[in-house]
Protein backbone atom coordinates (compact mmCIF):
# COMPACT_ATOMS: atom_id res chain seq x y z
CA UNK A 1 0.00 0.00 0.00
CA UNK A 2 1.28 3.46 -0.91
CA UNK A 3 0.70 6.20 1.66
CA UNK A 4 0.77 9.68 0.15
CA UNK A 5 1.55 12.45 2.60
CA UNK A 6 -0.16 15.75 1.80
CA UNK A 7 2.32 18.55 1.19
CA UNK A 8 1.75 22.15 2.00
CA UNK A 9 3.96 24.98 0.94
CA UNK A 10 4.91 27.43 3.58
CA UNK A 11 6.15 27.30 7.11
CA UNK A 12 3.95 24.33 8.17
CA UNK A 13 5.71 22.02 5.74
CA UNK A 14 8.97 22.66 7.52
CA UNK A 15 7.70 21.62 10.92
CA UNK A 16 9.11 18.17 11.88
CA UNK A 17 6.15 17.42 14.20
CA UNK A 18 3.68 17.73 11.35
CA UNK A 19 5.61 15.26 9.24
CA UNK A 20 5.99 12.84 12.15
CA UNK A 21 2.25 12.86 12.86
CA UNK A 22 1.45 12.12 9.24
CA UNK A 23 4.04 9.34 9.15
CA UNK A 24 2.56 7.67 12.25
CA UNK A 25 -0.96 7.95 10.86
CA UNK A 26 0.18 6.30 7.66
CA UNK A 27 1.89 3.52 9.61
CA UNK A 28 -1.30 2.79 11.54
CA UNK A 29 -3.31 2.63 8.31
CA UNK A 30 -0.80 0.24 6.76
CA UNK A 31 -0.84 -2.04 9.81
CA UNK A 32 -4.62 -2.18 9.78
CA UNK A 33 -4.76 -3.13 6.13
CA UNK A 34 -2.05 -5.76 6.56
CA UNK A 35 -3.82 -7.21 9.58
CA UNK A 36 -7.08 -7.40 7.65
CA UNK A 37 -5.45 -9.38 4.86
CA UNK A 38 -3.83 -11.73 7.36
CA UNK A 39 -7.12 -12.60 9.05
CA UNK A 40 -8.60 -15.95 8.04
CA UNK A 41 -12.01 -17.45 8.86
CA UNK A 42 -12.28 -19.30 12.14
CA UNK A 43 -12.60 -23.08 11.70
CA UNK A 44 -16.08 -24.54 11.83
CA UNK A 45 -15.89 -26.87 14.84
CA UNK A 46 -17.83 -30.12 14.72
CA UNK A 47 -18.02 -32.79 17.42
CA UNK A 48 -19.07 -36.31 16.46
CA UNK A 49 -20.58 -37.88 19.59
CA UNK A 50 -21.27 -41.58 19.61
CA UNK A 51 -20.29 -45.22 19.61
CA UNK A 52 -17.89 -47.34 17.54
CA UNK A 53 -19.77 -46.17 14.44
CA UNK A 54 -18.06 -42.86 15.15
CA UNK A 55 -14.93 -44.00 16.99
CA UNK A 56 -14.11 -46.47 14.19
CA UNK A 57 -16.11 -44.70 11.52
CA UNK A 58 -13.38 -43.15 9.41
CA UNK A 59 -15.80 -40.73 7.74
CA UNK A 60 -14.70 -37.68 9.70
CA UNK A 61 -11.74 -36.81 7.47
CA UNK A 62 -13.91 -36.87 4.34
CA UNK A 63 -16.44 -34.65 6.11
CA UNK A 64 -13.71 -32.15 7.00
CA UNK A 65 -12.32 -32.02 3.47
CA UNK A 66 -15.62 -31.91 1.61
CA UNK A 67 -17.30 -29.43 3.91
CA UNK A 68 -14.28 -27.14 3.92
CA UNK A 69 -14.31 -27.08 0.11
CA UNK A 70 -18.04 -26.27 0.06
CA UNK A 71 -17.92 -23.58 2.72
CA UNK A 72 -14.55 -22.13 1.71
CA UNK A 73 -13.42 -22.12 5.33
CA UNK A 74 -11.48 -24.48 7.60
CA UNK A 75 -13.44 -27.31 9.23
CA UNK A 76 -12.29 -29.30 12.25
CA UNK A 77 -14.07 -32.50 13.27
CA UNK A 78 -13.36 -33.97 16.70
CA UNK A 79 -14.82 -37.15 18.16
CA UNK A 80 -16.16 -37.94 21.60
CA UNK A 81 -16.91 -41.60 21.05
CA UNK A 82 -16.17 -45.04 22.45
CA UNK A 83 -16.75 -48.52 21.10
CA UNK A 84 -19.28 -50.65 22.94
CA UNK A 85 -20.74 -47.81 25.00
CA UNK A 86 -24.35 -46.79 25.50
CA UNK A 87 -26.29 -43.61 26.14
CA UNK A 88 -25.59 -44.12 29.86
CA UNK A 89 -21.89 -43.56 29.15
CA UNK A 90 -22.75 -40.63 26.90
CA UNK A 91 -24.57 -38.84 29.71
CA UNK A 92 -21.25 -38.64 31.57
CA UNK A 93 -19.48 -37.24 28.49
CA UNK A 94 -21.62 -34.17 27.93
CA UNK A 95 -19.09 -31.94 29.69
CA UNK A 96 -16.39 -33.14 27.26
CA UNK A 97 -18.56 -32.20 24.30
CA UNK A 98 -19.39 -28.80 25.73
CA UNK A 99 -15.74 -28.08 26.55
CA UNK A 100 -14.89 -28.10 22.83
CA UNK A 101 -17.44 -25.30 22.18
CA UNK A 102 -18.59 -26.83 18.89
CA UNK A 103 -20.65 -25.14 16.22
CA UNK A 104 -22.24 -28.44 15.22
CA UNK A 105 -22.80 -31.67 17.18
CA UNK A 106 -23.45 -34.96 15.36
CA UNK A 107 -24.99 -37.61 17.64
CA UNK A 108 -25.49 -41.38 17.24
CA UNK A 109 -26.16 -43.17 20.52
CA UNK A 110 -28.80 -45.85 19.90
CA UNK A 111 -26.83 -48.78 18.48
CA UNK A 112 -25.51 -50.32 21.69
CA UNK A 113 -28.60 -49.39 23.70
CA UNK A 114 -30.45 -51.71 21.33
CA UNK A 115 -28.27 -54.77 22.01
CA UNK A 116 -29.98 -57.37 24.18
CA UNK A 117 -27.00 -57.90 26.50
CA UNK A 118 -26.58 -54.19 27.39
CA UNK A 119 -29.95 -54.15 29.19
CA UNK A 120 -30.81 -50.56 28.25
CA UNK A 121 -34.57 -50.52 27.89
CA UNK A 122 -36.24 -48.53 25.15
CA UNK A 123 -37.75 -46.20 27.75
CA UNK A 124 -34.37 -45.66 29.42
CA UNK A 125 -32.66 -45.01 26.10
CA UNK A 126 -35.31 -42.47 25.18
CA UNK A 127 -34.92 -40.71 28.52
CA UNK A 128 -31.12 -40.68 28.23
CA UNK A 129 -31.04 -39.14 24.76
CA UNK A 130 -33.64 -36.60 25.86
CA UNK A 131 -31.52 -35.59 28.85
CA UNK A 132 -28.41 -35.34 26.65
CA UNK A 133 -30.18 -33.15 24.12
CA UNK A 134 -31.61 -30.92 26.83
CA UNK A 135 -28.20 -30.36 28.40
CA UNK A 136 -26.58 -29.58 25.07
CA UNK A 137 -29.34 -27.15 24.08
CA UNK A 138 -29.20 -25.38 27.42
CA UNK A 139 -25.42 -25.06 27.62
CA UNK A 140 -24.68 -24.62 23.91
CA UNK A 141 -27.70 -22.62 22.71
CA UNK A 142 -26.00 -21.54 19.47
CA UNK A 143 -24.85 -25.02 18.46
CA UNK A 144 -26.55 -26.91 15.67
CA UNK A 145 -27.47 -30.41 16.88
CA UNK A 146 -28.02 -33.26 14.42
CA UNK A 147 -29.13 -36.71 15.62
CA UNK A 148 -28.26 -39.53 13.23
CA UNK A 149 -29.17 -43.09 12.34
CA UNK A 150 -26.15 -44.79 10.84
CA UNK A 151 -25.95 -48.07 8.88
CA UNK A 152 -28.10 -51.22 8.88
CA UNK A 153 -27.03 -54.26 10.89
CA UNK A 154 -26.91 -57.84 9.66
CA UNK A 155 -25.76 -61.29 10.78
CA UNK A 156 -25.07 -61.76 14.47
CA UNK A 157 -24.87 -57.99 15.02
CA UNK A 158 -28.36 -57.73 13.66
CA UNK A 159 -29.68 -60.68 15.68
CA UNK A 160 -28.61 -59.11 18.98
CA UNK A 161 -30.46 -55.92 18.01
CA UNK A 162 -33.95 -57.20 17.16
CA UNK A 163 -35.62 -53.90 18.07
CA UNK A 164 -33.01 -51.47 16.79
CA UNK A 165 -35.52 -49.67 14.58
CA UNK A 166 -37.59 -48.82 17.66
CA UNK A 167 -34.52 -47.30 19.31
CA UNK A 168 -33.80 -45.24 16.21
CA UNK A 169 -37.42 -44.05 16.14
CA UNK A 170 -37.26 -43.11 19.83
CA UNK A 171 -34.11 -41.02 19.34
CA UNK A 172 -35.60 -39.41 16.25
CA UNK A 173 -38.76 -38.54 18.15
CA UNK A 174 -36.79 -36.93 20.99
CA UNK A 175 -34.80 -34.85 18.50
CA UNK A 176 -37.83 -33.70 16.55
CA UNK A 177 -39.78 -32.94 19.72
CA UNK A 178 -37.11 -30.36 20.48
CA UNK A 179 -37.01 -28.98 16.95
CA UNK A 180 -33.66 -30.59 16.22
CA UNK A 181 -32.49 -32.19 13.01
CA UNK A 182 -32.43 -35.90 12.25
CA UNK A 183 -30.42 -37.54 9.45
CA UNK A 184 -31.03 -41.19 8.53
CA UNK A 185 -28.10 -42.66 6.60
CA UNK A 186 -29.64 -46.12 6.28
CA UNK A 187 -31.52 -45.55 3.00
CA UNK A 188 -28.26 -44.60 1.28
CA UNK A 189 -26.64 -47.83 2.48
CA UNK A 190 -29.64 -49.84 1.39
CA UNK A 191 -29.30 -48.59 -2.18
CA UNK A 192 -26.26 -50.86 -2.49
CA UNK A 193 -26.76 -54.36 -3.83
CA UNK A 194 -26.79 -57.11 -1.17
CA UNK A 195 -23.32 -58.24 -2.23
CA UNK A 196 -21.92 -54.70 -2.17
CA UNK A 197 -23.52 -54.07 1.21
CA UNK A 198 -21.96 -57.23 2.61
CA UNK A 199 -18.56 -56.12 1.28
CA UNK A 200 -19.01 -52.61 2.67
CA UNK A 201 -20.02 -53.88 6.14
CA UNK A 202 -18.20 -57.22 6.41
CA UNK A 203 -18.86 -57.82 10.12
CA UNK A 204 -22.52 -56.83 9.84
CA UNK A 205 -22.11 -53.71 11.95
CA UNK A 206 -19.03 -51.61 11.22
CA UNK A 207 -18.64 -50.19 7.71
CA UNK A 208 -15.28 -50.09 6.01
CA UNK A 209 -13.93 -46.53 6.48
CA UNK A 210 -13.67 -45.85 2.73
CA UNK A 211 -17.31 -46.82 2.20
CA UNK A 212 -18.43 -44.90 5.26
CA UNK A 213 -16.72 -41.85 3.78
CA UNK A 214 -18.59 -42.31 0.50
CA UNK A 215 -22.00 -42.83 2.11
CA UNK A 216 -22.03 -40.74 5.29
CA UNK A 217 -19.87 -37.70 4.51
CA UNK A 218 -21.74 -36.51 1.37
CA UNK A 219 -25.12 -36.69 3.12
CA UNK A 220 -23.84 -34.64 6.04
CA UNK A 221 -22.18 -32.12 3.73
CA UNK A 222 -25.45 -31.60 1.86
CA UNK A 223 -27.36 -31.23 5.11
CA UNK A 224 -24.90 -28.77 6.64
CA UNK A 225 -23.84 -26.75 3.61
CA UNK A 226 -26.74 -27.06 1.21
CA UNK A 227 -28.13 -29.35 -1.47
CA UNK A 228 -25.52 -28.49 -4.06
CA UNK A 229 -22.68 -29.67 -1.85
CA UNK A 230 -21.51 -33.20 -1.24
CA UNK A 231 -22.39 -34.40 -4.75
Amino acid sequence: MMCLLPWRAGPTARRPVYGLVLFLACLVMFSAVKSGHADSPQPLKIVAFGTSLTARGGWQSALETGLSACLQRPVKVESVAKSGETSLWALAQVDRVIATQPDIILIELYANDATLHRFVSLAQSRKNIGDILDQLRQRLPQARIIVMAMNPFSGLRGLIRPFVDSYVSAHQAEAEKRGLEFVDHRPNWERLTPDDLATAIPDGGHPQPDMASKIIAPELIKRIAGKNCGE
